[in-house]
């Protein structure tokens, strides 16, 4: 048995005798962490898991270091689902919505109509990449795999599920022609493995453990199944982020939002619902650290 890494990890497969890799990942710790933060619809908390789902299997897949950013967006009832996960397997995310436009039985056409799907990959190091496809699949892992067809022209496939309590995803991907050459075979062989992976249900990608999966999906392949690699909650946000927005604001604007405040402003994030507060004081001493002039009048 495979030593797993607590709740929240993604493990990774290959098949030794096909060009194909595959990866799993398990959220429930992570997965409640953003839930508890919000009185999220069943339809939408479905969702966002779903995508945090596909942001930890992504951050495998496209190694390197620094944040993927996932963004579904529309003009539906769910203006934004949006999904930050680091190379380090720190991941947050959070939801926009209207509650009294969803219905119970909502499907991703009608929360999302005519939306887009962005990623985007921020280097620590390098050039900023985004990708962006219509949201025009039945579900996002139809949306994912859409993705990979558009932009990476690399055979890939998703597989998204989450009840609220458990977040669950299947990825396979094709590999550079190797153990079979034959174009002919090698696009049979790649069909074998993605048509067995579509006939596993929700229930058993939910419910059952990656060795079960894997066993009974390819118990006549040779698979082999790789260490666990652990993911967690985390939020990015803190003071000194917060305050540096307000610098990037400008001294006179950033007064001005004390005073419409009532003496001091409050930067809320969004993803972990932390508050930092920021008073006339704390506004001076910011600007001053920053090598602002603050003319005498406005100093307390």
């Amino acid at each position: 048995m495979t030593d797993l890494p607590d709740t929240d990890y993604t493990q990774r497969f290959i098949f030794d005798d096909s060009d194909a890799r595959g990866e799993l990942v398990a959220l429930e710790r992570s997965y409640a962490e953003v839930l508890a933060k919000h009185p999220y619809p069943e339809p939408v908390a479905q969702m966002l898991g779903e995508l945090m789902a596909a942001a930890a299997l992504l951050v495998g897949t496209l190694k390197f270091d620094g944040l993927l950013i996932l963004q579904a967006r529309s003009e539906g009832p769910v203006p934004l689902l949006m999904i930050e996960c680091s190379s380090e397997r720190q991941i947050r995310g959070l939801a926009r919505y209207h509650a009294e436009q969803i219905a119970p039985d909502a499907t991703l056409a009608d929360m999302m109509p005519n939306g887009v799907l962005a990623l985007t990959v921020d280097p620590t190091q390098g050039q900023r990449y985004q990708g962006i496809v219509d949201l025009d699949g039945a579900t996002l892992a139809d949306c994912f795999t859409n993705y990979f067809v558009m932009s990476q022209q690399t055979n890939t496939r998703f597989w998204l599920y989450a009840d609220g309590r458990r977040a669950r995803g299947l990825l396979l991907q094709q590999l550079p022609a190797d153990r079979i050459r034959d174009p002919e075979d090698r696009d049979a062989s790649w069909q074998h493995v993605t048509a067995l992976a579509s006939t596993l249900s929700a229930d058993e990608l939910l419910g059952l453990d990656n060795e079960t999966i894997l066993h009974r999906l390819y118990h006549e392949e040779q698979v082999r199944l790789f260490e666990g690699q652990p993911l967690r909650f985390e939020c990015s946000c803190s003071r000194e982020r917060s305050a540096n927005a307000l610098v990037s604001l400008g001294l006179e604007d950033a007064q001005q939002l004390v005073i419409e405040h009532g003496g001091a402003i409050e930067v809320d994030c969004q993803f972990c619902n932390e508050r930092y507060l920021f008073d006339a004081a704390d506004i001076t001493q910011l600007f001053a650290g920053a090598g602002v002039d603050i003319p005498s009048d406005t100093r307390h």
